[in-house]
């Protein structure tokens, strides 16, 4: 059974988003797009909010947003329980957010990575796990308001 990965952008995650979609699909994954569906203007609460929504209910257990800077993508995953969405600008990155921080969404600068780096990125948060350890008591303490 292939992987469901879901993905999720605004007008300015849009072209970075069909790239990653195709380069799922030819890895071996199926993809669930929450949209938006072409590059016009759109306010990317509207995708995102649905894609945290299902990662915070259990549906996936990792995904995929993006935005021009990656910011308000990240900023609108993050108010769902349970949700890590971290923001990603290169490899290293992407793979400590799933090594120390077990974060379940990456969030991407459509605008501001090349498409072979994002591409990178996704791999590698994909494929990397969550070393527990000293990093669990850590994580625990981010839902702790306080």
């Amino acid at each position: 059974m292939k992987q469901i990965i879901p993905i999720a952008s605004d007008h300015g995650g849009y072209e970075m988003k069909q790239y990653l979609i195709e380069k799922l699909q030819d890895g071996g994954y199926e993809v669930k797009d929450f949209g938006t569906h072409s590059a016009d203007s759109v306010d990317y609460p509207d995708m995102i909010h649905p894609l945290a929504k299902a990662i915070q209910n259990g549906e996936y257990p990792l995904g995929i947003i993006l935005c021009g800077s990656g910011n308000g993508a990240q900023m609108s995953a993050n108010k769902h329980p349970h949700v890590r969405a971290a923001l990603c600008w290169n490899v290293e990155l992407a793979r400590l957010a799933r090594q120390h921080n077990d974060a379940n969404i990456i969030a991407l600068p459509g605008r501001f990575v090349s498409k072979e780096t994002a591409w990178e990125m996704i791999q590698v948060f994909l494929t990397t796990d969550f070393e527990g350890g000293r990093h669990e008591k850590r994580v625990a303490k981010i839902e702790q308001i306080g």
